[in-house]
């Protein structure tokens, strides 16, 4: 059963990249879950940034990146 998300910050539905950067990023079982552009500014980078590591991820075989 797939579980939908909602940003903790702003209540935006999260999309699959901005869930598994948080759970990459913060813990597997984090419940810290954000969009794309509220992760950006908790982490103070820019949303491309994000985009960039997520792919970087991916390449480097990460599972959450599937």
């Amino acid at each position: 059963m797939k579980k939908d998300f909602n940003c903790i910050v702003c209540g935006e539905p999260v999309e699959k990249v901005s869930h598994a950067l948080c759970r990459k990023l913060f813990d597997k079982n984090t419940k810290k879950i954000m969009c794309l552009s509220c992760l950006a500014n908790e982490l103070e980078v820019e949303t491309s940034d994000l985009i960039e590591k997520a792919k970087e991820f991916k390449e480097a075989g990460c599972t959450l990146f599937k």
